[in-house]
């Protein structure tokens, strides 16, 4: 399962990208495929929260990918990472919302 955890930490290392992409980028930048960035006060606080947001996520996202490492394959232990995946997007999704909403131009 070691090479589940190589890719597990691959998709991990994506999200760090996209994370830097954001934090170093001047406009505002868009969090959903196809949804323009809202307009927002201050890009470059809003640019590096949503950054150091993807930066959680891909951290806790590694972290939950840990089992790939001592589980043999199709344990049912899985679930715990699946189920933790499944409420870190929730929760990815929830914070997001709280960032975009307090940093609109009003």
């Amino acid at each position: 399962m070691v090479v589940a955890f190589i890719i597990w930490t691959i998709v991990a290392l994506m999200f760090v990208g996209i994370g830097l992409w954001a934090w170093f980028s001047k406009t505002e930048v868009g969090f959903f495929a196809g949804v323009k960035a809202p307009q927002v006060k201050d890009p470059i606080k809003y640019n590096h929260q949503v950054a150091l947001l993807w930066f959680v996520y891909a951290f806790i996202y590694e972290v939950l990918g840990i089992p790939f490492l001592f589980f043999k394959q199709n344990s049912a232990m899985f679930i715990v990472t699946l189920l933790g995946v499944m409420a870190l997007t929730i929760g990815l999704l929830v914070a997001y919302t709280y960032i975009s909403v307090s940093n609109q131009d009003k």
